[in-house]
């Protein structure tokens, strides 16, 4: 039998040793800054889009809508349009970077930033309506309809690129010898 700092082990037992593991603080740190980047993503490149293309979706001008609407049911008044345009920016960036963030970990991470992605693009065209905000910011037309399910799923997407780049396991190669310890 080898002695290895009080513990005996059987010499014909091979055993792996590893540093304390971070996974479980690291995921949802992963999944976080995914989330973030996909949002931050998706505000960026809309925000490029509505300045250089007519058709753009206005997803700032519903969320403007969305703001001022509950600012009224509480007998507030809102701010000034600039100001409210930034309450806006901050919202989504929050509320999407929450949402991207569902992408997760993992292998199928691809697949749920995809999904995730289609979907809010998706909902960001049908729900404004029922929601009282108004079809034409995202639905003028079809290039606009496009448009928004594209920018959405270009976020998820962004979303899962970072996942999989933060949480791609090292190859054995990588590691070094403090990392594994073959007994």
């Amino acid at each position: 039998m080898v002695k290895s700092s009080s513990v005996t082990i059987p010499p014909n037992l091979k055993m792996i040793m590893k540093k304390p593991s971070t996974a479980l603080l690291k995921r949802p740190l992963v999944a976080l800054a995914s989330g973030i980047t996909g949002a931050v993503t998706l505000t960026l490149v809309h925000e490029a889009a509505r300045r250089l293309v007519p058709y753009a979706p206005r997803m700032d001008v519903l969320g403007m809508r969305a703001i001022a609407r509950g600012m009224y049911k509480f007998n507030e008044r809102p701010p000034a349009e600039e100001t409210l345009f930034r309450y806006s920016i901050l919202g989504d960036i929050i509320s999407n970077s929450l949402y991207y963030s569902l992408t997760g970990t993992g292998r199928k991470a691809w697949w749920r930033g995809a999904a995730l992605g289609l979907a809010a693009g998706v909902g960001g065209v049908a729900l404004p309506g029922p929601m009282g905000l108004g079809t034409e910011p995202s639905g003028r037309t079809p290039q606009t309809k496009a448009m928004t399910v594209a920018l959405y799923f270009l976020g998820g997407l962004a979303a899962a690129t970072l996942s999989r780049v933060l949480f791609e396991k090292p190859s054995v190669e990588e590691l070094d010898e403090d990392d594994v310890a073959v007994v």
